[in-house]
């Protein structure tokens, strides 16, 4: 659905007043521009939102759903707006926003336009009328690009959680004609892809068959960036002690702990009383620097004679650890949890070392703020009440 933003002013300024006349005053605009806003409204949700009656305009059901998700999206561009520009609430459209979006992303005007799909001199303009009523540039052309200025990244940071808001208007509107819109954009890191999310999925299209689901794969960094920006809807995965940052939260579903695993031929396999040097002498793949499980990794060999293991493979692929156990006398260390279906299947096999003090929590991350649609609760309802792998 593609809306204005002064419509969506006047459809808040009736809501709240029932009345055309006092709406008008309150936006400054004439009253046949009210009625003629909320006519376009109407026609882009393809909704009736008011009755009307003698005593004034009401909101109806949708009208509810609608105003509430746009009114979080108006208070997202307003914080900005007035750190930037308190004009801008009056003069930015989406257009301009999106066209801030794109090249604060591309860092390029001509990568901008073709990620949007208009000319390159349509997004110069729409920045620069940006530019001009906030008074101030919003980037500087460099050696490397063409970099936001902080004012640039507070606006494009809120107006994609201002789009997001409205995309999610659309899934709350089909949810009250019984209808599925929307999609499911989910952050995926390692331990979730083996065991928590094609349980839930299964589980999940039972009741919603075709709702759209993205599952995103990435560095933890990346995966948190687009979960702030309102490009993902949560992230599921080893939580972080403490949260990363003020404006996410976490959650724990359960506790995994970390396995050795090896190749059924590796000498260490079946074997009792498997020291840490006993370790130390073979090759390793280990997830990467900065990840938990890299953490505990460290620790296990902090205080070996011969010191930590001198070959190691930094990967976060169960495949190639898999692969690569399986042909030479490497060593994995992984989670528990996304090892299971490997060692279930025989592909290979936990060495007996005791790591129950890598216990470590697993769940969600979200945005403090967020508000889910009723699929995205449904599906957190079948995360929360899945058995944690054993």
């Amino acid at each position: 659905m593609r809306f204005n933003l002064r419509h969506l002013r006047v459809l808040l300024a009736v809501v709240e007043t029932h009345s055309v006349t006092r709406a008008a005053e309150l936006c400054h605009v004439s009253q046949p521009a009210v009625t003629q806003a909320l006519s376009k409204i109407e026609a882009v949700t393809g909704e009736v939102l008011f009755t009307r009656s003698p005593q004034g305009l009401f909101a109806n059901g949708a009208c509810e759903v609608l105003a509430k998700r746009v009114r979080r999206a108006l208070d997202f561009l307003d914080r900005a707006f007035e750190e930037v520009a308190p004009r801008l609430k009056v003069t930015a459209t989406l257009s301009q926003l999106e066209a801030l979006i794109a090249v604060r992303e591309q860092e390029n005007y001509t990568l901008a336009a073709k990620r949007l799909g208009v000319s390159q001199p349509t997004v110069h303009r729409a920045v620069s009328q940006l530019e001009r009523e906030a008074g101030r540039p919003l980037f500087e052309r460099t050696a490397y690009g063409i970099m936001a200025s902080r004012a640039a990244q507070l606006l494009a940071q809120a107006a994609r959680l201002a789009l997001a808001e409205l995309s999610q208007a659309e899934a709350d509107l089909a949810e009250s004609r019984a209808e599925e819109r929307g999609r499911l954009v989910i952050g995926s890191m390692p331990l979730s892809r083996s065991y928590i999310l094609p349980a839930a999925i299964a589980r999940f299209r039972q009741q919603r068959p075709r709702l759209p689901i993205q599952v995103v794969e990435g560095a933890y960094g990346e995966l948190l960036a687009g979960l702030r920006r309102g490009e993902i809807d949560f992230l599921i995965g080893a939580l972080r002690d403490p949260p990363p940052i003020g404006d996410v939260e976490q959650e724990v579903l359960f506790y995994d702990t970390v396995v050795i695993v090896a190749g059924h031929q590796h000498p260490l396999a079946g074997r009792d009383n498997i020291t840490v040097e006993d370790l130390a002498a073979f090759p390793w793949v280990v997830s990467m620097a900065s990840t938990p499980i890299r953490q505990h990794f460290d620790q296990l060999f902090l205080h070996s004679a011969h010191g930590p293991p001198t070959s190691i493979v930094e990967s976060g692929s169960l495949i190639l650890m898999r692969e690569l156990l399986g042909r030479s006398n490497h060593l994995g260390f992984v989670s528990g949890g996304q090892a299971r279906a490997e060692i279930d299947r025989s592909l290979v096999t936990a060495l007996k070392v005791d790591l129950a003090h890598t216990r470590r929590p697993i769940g969600l991350t979200r945005r403090k703020d967020w508000l889910p649609t009723a699929a995205q609760r449904l599906f957190l309802e079948h995360l929360r009440v899945l058995e944690p792998v054993r």
